[in-house]
C-alpha cells in the first residue's frame, strides 16, 4: 500500500516508521528543510507517562480566569474574535469535572504505557542516541496546601497502574541531589521511577534518516497546498516545492494528516472538522556552567508550572500555555516575559548551574515557542475521518513526545487492518470504546469525549 504522511513532526514520523516496518510504500511532507523542526523542536524533553493530567479538571474554569490577568500565568486565555476558539473553550468547559477528569486520564494512560512500550521497541532495534536519561521525573511543592492534594492525584494514577509515590523533602533531595540548594522551600513532591527523558528533536531527525534509508520518499520543502476531495474520498495531494515553485501531485492509498495545529485548518477544507486548537508553549535551552550539579533526574516545578530536563550539557526548561491562535512570535513584550520567567525558575532552583544570562549579556540562552495541538480533552485524535482513505493522527497537546512512538504504531496497525492492544478511542472505530487492556493499566470500560 502506497502512504502519505502529511507532517515530519514526532507524530508523523513515528507514523511513517510503522508504516515502512509492515511493508508499506512511505511519502513522508513537510514544509520544513528537516524533520521535526517545529512543535517538536525544543518540548520539555519528558517521557511523561505518570504525568499526564488533562488540563480540564474542576479547578480549572476559575484558576484561568484568574490567570487572565498576568503575563506570567501558567495558562494564559487571549481571547480572539475567533468562533473555533470560542467552542474550544466551551468543550474544554464541558470537560471540567471529575467524571470526566478520571475518563481522560483512564485514556491518557493507556495510550501512554503503550506508547513508552513501543519507543523502547524502536529505540532496541534502531539504537538511536538522544541524550536519554532513564531516571524517572520527579514533582516538587513549594506549597504546603498544593503538595496536600498530591497523594489524591497520585492515588487517580495508581488506579490506572501507575506507580506515582508520594515523597518527603529528605526523600526528594535524596532522589535529585541538585535540588538540595533550593530545598529549604520544598515541602515534598511526587516520584515515578518508571518515566525518563530525552531529545525529542534529535530523535524524531535519526528516525526520518533510518526511514529514508529504507526506502520512504522524504519530500521536505514542500507546501501542502491542497487535498483534493470528491466529497467522498480523497483523491490526491498538491504540493509545492519551497525551493523551486515548482507543484506536484501525490496519490496515495491512504493519506495521514499528522500536522500538529495546522491539521484543523487543513482537515477543513475537505470539510472534516475536529475540535484542536493551539497552545502556545516556550522553552528555554541553557548551556550548563557547573555540570556536576546539574539535575539527572527530570523535574515538574508545581508552582510555576514547568518541566526541566536534562540534554546532555544543557538544561531545558519549557511550560506555559497561551491560547490566542497561531501566533508564533517571540518578539513580543509578552513572549520575552514569560520566556524571562522560565530562566529566572532556574537560577532560583538551580543557582549558578547554568548559563541564564539574557543575550544582552552575553548569555546565550536559546529561546523557543511552538504551538501545541491541544484537543479539550487532551486526547489525541488517531484513526479514520468521515472521508475514505483520509486518516488523523494529531491533538497531541504537551504530550506529542510521550505519545508519539505509541501514535504512529496505533494507526500503522490500524491502516494494516490491525487492532492495537490497548483501550483507547480511536477515531472512526463506531462506538470509539476498545476494551484491549495494556498490559500496565486495568481495563476500564470508557466512552472518548471527543466528538468531531
Amino acid at each position: 500500500m502506497q502512504v502519505t504522511v502529511l507532517g515530519a513532526g514526532i507524530i508523523g514520523v513515528s507514523t511513517a516508521w510503522h508504516l515502512l516496518q509492515r511493508g508499506h510504500d512511505v511519502t513522508l511532507v513537510d514544509r520544513q528543510p528537516n524533520a521535526a523542526l517545529e512543535t517538536s523542536f525544543a518540548n520539555a524533553a519528558q517521557i511523561s507517562v505518570s504525568y499526564c493530567e488533562p488540563w480540564a479538571n474542576k479547578d480549572a474554569p476559575l484558576k484561568t480566569l484568574k490567570w487572565m490577568f498576568s503575563d506570567e500565568s501558567p495558562l494564559l486565555f487571549r481571547p480572539q474574535l475567533d468562533w473555533a476558539q470560542w467552542r474550544w473553550g466551551l468543550q474544554f468547559l464541558a470537560q471540567c469535572n471529575d467524571k470526566a477528569f478520571v475518563r481522560n486520564v483512564a485514556q491518557l494512560v493507556a495510550l501512554g504505557a503503550y506508547s513508552h512500550a513501543a519507543l523502547k521497541d524502536v529505540v532496541a532495534d534502531t539504537g538511536i542516541e538522544y541524550n536519554r536519561l532513564e531516571r524517572g521525573i520527579a514533582h516538587y511543592y513549594t506549597d504546603q496546601k498544593s503538595f496536600d492534594g498530591a497523594a489524591d492525584a497520585a492515588a487517580v494514577m495508581q488506579r490506572f497502574g501507575v506507580q506515582r509515590r508520594v515523597v518527603s523533602r529528605d526523600e526528594l533531595l535524596a532522589i535529585e541531589p541538585a535540588l538540595r540548594s533550593f530545598g529549604d522551600r520544598i515541602v515534598g513532591g511526587t516520584y515515578t521511577q518508571s518515566d525518563e527523558s530525552g531529545d525529542a528533536r534529535v530523535f524524531t531527525q535519526k528516525l526520518a534518516a533510518l526511514c529514508a534509508q529504507r526506502g520512504a520518499q522524504l519530500l521536505f520543502g514542500h507546501d501542502i497546498e491542497k487535498l483534493e476531495s470528491d466529497g467522498q474520498e480523497v483523491r490526491q495531494i498538491r504540493v509545492r516545492n519551497r525551493n523551486t515553485g515548482m507543484a506536484s501531485v501525490l496519490k496515495a492509498d491512504a493519506y495521514v494528516v499528522a500536522c500538529g495545529a495546522y491539521t484543523t485548518p487543513l482537515l477543513k477544507s475537505v470539510n472534516v472538522n475536529v475540535p484542536i486548537y493551539p497552545g502556545k508553549g516556550y522553552s528555554a535551552t541553557l548551556p550548563l556552567l557547573q555540570p556536576e550539579r546539574a539535575p539527572t533526574v527530570s523535574m515538574l516545578d508545581d508552582q510555576m508550572k514547568c518541566a526541566v530536563s536534562r540534554l546532555g550539557n544543557h538544561l531545558r526548561v519549557a511550560g506555559t500555555i497561551e491560547l490566542g491562535g497561531f501566533d508564533l512570535a517571540l518578539d513580543t513584550p509578552l513572549a520575552r516575559t514569560r520566556c524571562e520567567m522560565l530562566v529566572r525558575r532556574i537560577e532560583e532552583v538551580f543557582p549558578g548551574v547554568a548559563d541564564t544570562r539574557t543575550p544582552e549579556e552575553n548569555g546565550n540562552p536559546q529561546f523557543w515557542c511552538g504551538l501545541r495541538p491541544a484537543t479539550p480533552t487532551n486526547i489525541p485524535l488517531i484513526g479514520r475521518t468521515k472521508l475514505r482513505k483520509l486518516w488523523i493522527n494529531a491533538g497531541h497537546g504537551t504530550l506529542g513526545w510521550t505519545h508519539g512512538a505509541g501514535s504512529g504504531k496505533a494507526i500503522a496497525e490500524l491502516i494494516n487492518g490491525e487492532q492495537p492492544a490497548m483501550n483507547f478511542g480511536f477515531q472512526g472505530s463506531g462506538t470509539r470504546t476498545r476494551t484491549y487492556a495494556s498490559a500496565s493499566v486495568p481495563r476500564l470500560q470508557t466512552k472518548s469525549s471527543v466528538r468531531s
